[in-house]
């Protein structure tokens, strides 16, 4: 079973793989490959054949982020666009929030901005030793706005505080340390620590795993529409303030903000 290029499924009995599949430009993602990986995520999650998957990216990289086409592309975009772009990614990480089935994400290389965010939506997440992860929209004048509640609810107020407004690259081992990946492994036993949770999840009963699952999210839910409204017009404006359209325009021109001047 395959999507599109963006996107490669493998079906493994009950384990559904899904993967970035564009190494070449370190798997970065832009609201096409988002919508196609809410489609997805939902469809896979709707299916009584399988029981987990496993959320991965082809070649070196995890995810880099987004894509620098799609960057150049909303860097002109009106209010509304901005909202519209913002919603369509909001679906794609509510998809894999929400999906029924346990979600492993599956993260070597690197996993900055959204990527990270996608960290904080699965159930486990298996990192390889030497990954480098971040949040660095603040550094492009941006701000960590759809990804914001599912790192908040993840890792809690005091480390989204300190890597959101430093925008710092960090290790899998700190990552850690602060709860947003489960377990670190050196990229050779990255797909024996993955087969490992997937064995420990199969022994577990279906419903169960389904009812804990909805449990989980219904205690954290509270007042879920406002943050994401919230989130969206916080990425929207921030794309519009002078910061955001001086930080994105040095980013793509390849030079330093004014601020680091």
């Amino acid at each position: 079973m395959s999507s599109d290029d963006a996107l490669s499924i493998r079906i493994e009995g009950p384990v559904a793989h899904v993967r970035f599949d564009r190494p070449a430009v370190r798997n970065a993602f832009d609201d096409a490959i988002a919508a196609e990986l809410a489609r997805t995520m939902n469809e896979l999650g709707a299916r009584d054949d399988l029981r987990v998957i496993v959320l991965g990216g082809e070649g070196d990289v995890f995810c880099a982020g987004g894509d620098l086409n799609w960057m150049r592309r909303v860097a002109e975009y009106t209010r509304e666009e901005n909202l519209e772009d913002a919603a369509a990614f909001q679906q794609a990480f509510e998809a894999v929030d929400r999906c029924p089935l346990p979600v492993i994400c599956r993260v070597q290389g690197a996993a900055m901005g959204g990527a990270a965010g996608l960290i904080a939506c699965c159930d486990v997440a298996v990192a390889a030793e030497g990954t480098k992860i971040g949040f660095p929209e603040v550094r492009l004048g941006l701000v960590p706005g759809v990804i914001s509640p599912y790192v908040l609810r993840k890792i809690g107020a005091s480390h989204t505080r300190h890597l959101f407004l430093t925008g710092k690259r960090f290790d899998a081992e700190e990552a850690l340390r602060i709860g947003l990946v489960h377990h670190v492994v050196p990229l050779d036993q990255l797909d024996v620590s993955i087969a490992r949770v997937v064995g420990e999840i199969l022994a577990c009963a279906p419903q169960g795993i389904a009812g804990a699952k909805v449990l989980i999210r219904r205690l954290l839910d509270a007042d879920a529409d406002e943050a994401a409204r919230l989130a969206r017009d916080a990425i929207t404006d921030a794309r519009a303030s002078d910061d955001g359209r001086e930080g994105l325009s040095a980013f793509l021109e390849e030079r330093k903000p004014r601020w680091l001047e």
